[in-house]
């Protein structure tokens, strides 16, 4: 019994320590940490699924203006995964542990997956817009949060996220409008 109580004593210590060598110094609370990391790390994973997701129409696109779709479509992954390993770091600077796996993904995105076998090129703008409207949505509510918590730099930088898909909401619905609407 002495032994296993040992054991469980040691594994707790190992843990404490590698928490402790993650640890960022910051000058937010340890509540501000955990509000801003939960909430960037959701909009992370939101990232990675609208970025999956634009890629899987870029893709599977087809049509009479599939060149033009197709480059709108590889600009706009290109736009969004630039956004991941900021959002992922600054996680980090303001001492919170950020995404591990694609379960902890799955587990926090709100951008739903699309695995249709064929969708029609005016759905797939169409589902896109919605989706970066979906999570500029989000942004704005991790970045009041920030707001809350005392936290510049990451509504900041929010700020410029929220410009630069409020920029592809706007290409989505030019591209995706029909005739002379």
């Amino acid at each position: 019994m002495a032994a296993h109580r040992e054991a469980h004593t040691g594994n707790r210590d190992v843990r404490a320590r590698q928490k402790a060598a993650l640890d960022t110094p910051t000058a937010l609370s340890a509540d501000a940490t955990r509000d801003v990391s939960g909430a960037l790390n959701a909009v992370l994973a939101d990232i990675f699924a609208l970025y999956l997701k634009t890629k899987n129409f870029h893709w599977h696109m087809s049509g009479p203006h599939f060149r033009d779709y197709h480059l709108l479509l590889d600009e706009q992954g290109q736009q969004i995964f630039a956004m991941t390993d900021d959002v992922a770091e600054r996680v980090r600077k303001v001492g919170g542990a950020t995404l591990r796996s694609i379960g902890h993904i799955a587990r926090l995105q709100r951008i739903p997956d699309n695995d249709a076998d064929y969708v029609d090129p005016q759905d797939m703008l169409a589902e896109l817009r919605d989706d970066n409207g979906a999570l500029a949505l989000r942004m704005r509510e991790a970045h009041s949060i920030c707001d809350e918590q005392g936290d510049i730099a990451s509504a900041s930088l929010l700020e410029t996220w929220i410009d630069e898909t409020e920029r592809r909401i706007w290409f989505l619905f030019e591209a995706g409008r029909r005739g002379n609407a």
